[in-house]
């Protein structure tokens, strides 16, 4: 037997759960190793020492009541947590409408250059102003982002003003809808409806 295994062996003999040959070879290991003798011995005497203490009763204040109400409330579980995990579905819709939204905010009045769709041939571009001659006809819808309009002539389709303004002429004809999206809220309900739109068709 060598040390490890008689350290191991000492704490069993102690407590006199040891017997059998392996007890007859630690003591035979202590006999012949004055170390572990010394480390068995310390042992002994720590064990008579804590064997001999009496045990302290406690005060009389320190009953399981008055322990109880001295520990800090449990922690008040989250409404909202318990939601996500019974419906992660639907938590991760919400995360990606947040995502979206703030994609789309952020894109707001990111650019201000003058984006036209329609029927351009029909139209005069000065700077960031759009002019519909009179006398010309745009077939469709026309759109301007980031500009003015001035509508002299004729639309036969939709007027959709983003982030910008609009002037009708007392000759303007428009046959369908005028629609001016100038806050961000707005321009996200036209984007939803735009891919809306896209999809169903």
């Amino acid at each position: 037997m060598n040390c490890k295994e008689a350290i191991l062996l000492m704490h069993d003999h102690l407590d006199g759960n040891l017997i059998g040959p392996e007890a007859a070879e630690l003591k035979k290991h202590l006999g012949t190793c004055p170390g572990c003798r010394e480390r068995y011995a310390k042992l002994d005497k720590a064990g008579a020492l804590v064997s001999s203490l009496k045990p302290v009763p406690p005060p009389s204040h320190l009953t399981t009541a008055f322990i109880m109400q001295g520990l800090p409330a449990p922690a008040k579980r989250i409404v909202w947590m318990k939601w996500v995990r019974r419906h992660p579905a639907a938590s991760v819709a919400a995360i990606f409408f947040v995502v979206m939204l703030g994609s789309f905010l952020s894109m707001w009045n990111q650019n201000t250059e003058l984006v036209v769709h329609g029927d351009m041939e029909q139209l005069v571009i000065r700077g960031h102003t759009v002019v519909v001659p009179e006398g010309k006809t745009v077939q469709g819808n026309l759109i301007i982002e980031n500009g003015q309009v001035e509508v002299n002539g004729k639309i036969n389709g939709n007027l959709t003003v983003i982030d910008g303004n609009y002037a009708l002429a007392s000759t303007a004809q428009i046959s369908g809808d005028i629609t001016s999206v100038n806050q961000a809220a707005e321009w996200i309900w036209y984007k939803v409806n735009q891919m809306i739109a896209l999809f169903t068709k």
